[in-house]
């Protein structure tokens, strides 16, 4: 008898706009839905680290604090429940799943129901928005690493992953975060909002890191932070603009970082966002509009590095403060994501396609060529030109 566990039933030939893709996956990070939950979904996080369970404890304080739920998890079923509807309401006869890294729904039993429902060719949005090691090439991996469990299962037919490009200046990402800061503006007192200062936050990582992170073009080695840093310079600058172009004012802004975590003597992007805002209130800054444009929704980067620490030491030196709304389920990126998923369809099919983005970097590439943020060491990575997944 064969070892291999029978072939599942293929499922019809996708057929209409979004053919070759009969399925679309969101994948994210995942978090943790209750307190006994928190320290299995950090020792999943930091697997291979070394990281004492008690050290892990510390950290999960942040979680502990708001019952040991992470928000992410109940942020994706909105989003998932925004995709199908936009999906219903354009005829796109395309089901979307939703698989995790760290927790369930775990990406290999997702990517198994996915292959006996018989999906042979699967669209892939990541929920990160921009170029870098953890926010694109470790996802790769973990595809490469569920594909690898499916081999092993004995599955026949392999599904084909492609992972959607970045959609950091998709106009369906943008112009939510645009009318978030207009909103934000608006909740400060009237005699402060003109002086406002703009900070755009997103997640710090190592300058190596960010130094390597997009094609081997966009790669420095100066500390500059290569592609991850150029695509949200070039976000905040576009926000930025669309800002002053609705209220007729000018607002300083600056690119700022938060989250940092790993030893101290490793260099990691700053400034750090409490830091900064201790540099505008000495600066004299009437106020500060804290705009979390490296996060898709409001997960707990969010919610308590922005909302509980840099809202208290805001509340510490007396400078007014407000927070604009991440994307999360906002219509007009669900929409985002159907033309996303249009668009590289069409490009499969070899037909031409509208490719939307805005700012000065144009729609970023469908395949990560070879050396596009470098694994630090050597693991197979699936949707890339480097796949060993056809």
């Amino acid at each position: 008898m064969s070892d291999q566990l029978p072939a599942t039933a293929a499922a019809p030939a996708a057929q209409g706009p979004a053919a070759p893709y009969d399925a679309l996956l969101l994948l994210s990070f995942g978090g943790p839905e209750g307190p006994d939950d928190v320290v299995p979904f950090l020792e999943n996080v930091t697997r291979g680290r070394g990281i004492p369970r008690e050290r892990l404890k510390e950290v999960g304080q942040h979680y502990f604090g708001f019952g040991g739920v992470s928000p992410i998890n109940a942020q994706n079923r909105a989003l998932l429940d925004a995709l199908r509807k936009d999906f219903a309401e354009h005829g796109l006869d395309l089901p979307v799943y939703w698989g995790n890294r760290n927790w369930a729904p775990y990406l290999t039993d997702v990517l198994r129901e996915m292959a006996a429902d018989g999906r042979r060719r699967i669209a892939v949005l990541a929920t990160s928005a921009y170029a870098s090691y953890s926010g694109c090439r470790q996802y790769r991996e973990n595809l490469a690493d569920a594909l690898a469990a499916l081999e092993q299962d004995g599955v026949a037919e392999l599904p084909r992953v492609d992972k959607l490009r970045h959609y950091f200046n998709h106009p369906g990402f943008v112009r939510p975060m645009v009318d978030g800061v207009l909103a934000a503006l608006e909740s400060l007192p009237q005699d402060v909002r003109a002086g406002a200062h703009l900070a755009f936050t997103t997640h710090s990582i190592p300058t190596a890191a960010a130094d390597t992170s997009g094609p081997v073009e966009d790669h420095t080695s100066d500390g500059e932070g290569g592609a991850y840093v150029k695509q949200h310079l070039d976000v905040a600058r576009v926000i930025a603009d669309a800002v002053r172009a609705e209220t007729g004012t000018e607002l300083p802004w600056e690119l700022v970082y938060q989250s940092r975590s790993g030893a101290p003597h490793i260099p990691w992007l700053e400034p750090d966002i409490c830091d900064h805002l201790e540099a505008l209130h000495g600066a004299g800054a009437p106020a500060v509009v804290m705009v979390p444009i490296g996060f898709v929704s409001d997960h707990m980067e969010v919610m308590y590095d922005l909302d509980t620490e840099a809202v208290a030491k805001a509340a510490e030196l007396g400078l007014p403060i407000a927070r604009s709304a991440t994307v999360g389920a906002d219509p007009r990126f669900a929409a985002a994501v159907r033309e996303l998923v249009l668009e590289r369809a069409a490009t499969e099919r070899g037909e031409p396609a509208e490719r939307c983005a805005l700012g000065l970097l144009g729609p970023s590439h469908d395949l990560c060529p070879v050396g596009c943020c470098p694994a630090r060491g050597a693991r197979p990575a699936a949707a890339g030109a480097d796949s060993p997944y056809a």
